[in-house]
C-alpha cells in the first residue's frame, strides 16, 4: 500500500496533518507542494488535475484550485484549497476518446468509400 493516500476515516484524523506527506500519493508530492509554494508566492493555480486512490484503492481523479489567503493587510497567511471530484466526468471523457479512436480506425481500414452527407 505505499503511494496511496491514506484517508482518515473522520476529519478528526485529518485535522492538522501535514496533507502533503500524509493524504497524497508518493508521484505527485513534488507537483502539489509546488501548487502550493506557487499559492504561498502570491500565484494561484487554477484546475489543477489530481489524482489519488482511496483506501479501497480505487482512483479518483481531482480538479483542485489552489488561492493565495491574505490577511487585512494583504500579507500572505496560507492557501485556500478548494477540489471537485470529476472521476466520473473523467471516465465519460475517457469513453468518448476511445469511441472516437474506434470509429477513426474503422474509417481508416474500411475496404469501400465512406461518404458523409450533412
Amino acid at each position: 500500500m505505499s503511494g496511496m493516500i491514506r484517508q482518515p476515516r473522520s476529519k478528526e484524523e485529518a485535522f492538522n496533518q501535514p496533507l502533503i506527506s500524509k493524504f497524497i500519493v508518493h508521484q505527485l508530492r513534488a507537483s502539489v507542494q509546488q501548487v502550493m509554494n506557487n499559492a504561498l508566492n502570491g500565484r494561484g493555480t487554477s484546475n489543477y488535475e489530481l489524482e489519488f486512490r482511496t483506501k479501497s484503492t480505487k482512483i479518483r481523479y481531482l480538479l483542485m484550485n489552489a488561492t493565495t489567503h491574505c490577511d487585512a493587510e494583504n500579507n500572505i497567511v496560507g492557501v485556500l484549497g478548494v477540489a471537485q471530484d470529476v472521476t466520473e466526468a473523467y471516465k465519460h471523457d475517457q469513453r468518448v476518446a476511445a469511441m472516437a479512436n474506434e470509429l477513426r480506425q474503422l474509417v481508416d481500414t474500411a475496404n469501400a468509400p465512406i461518404f458523409g452527407i450533412d
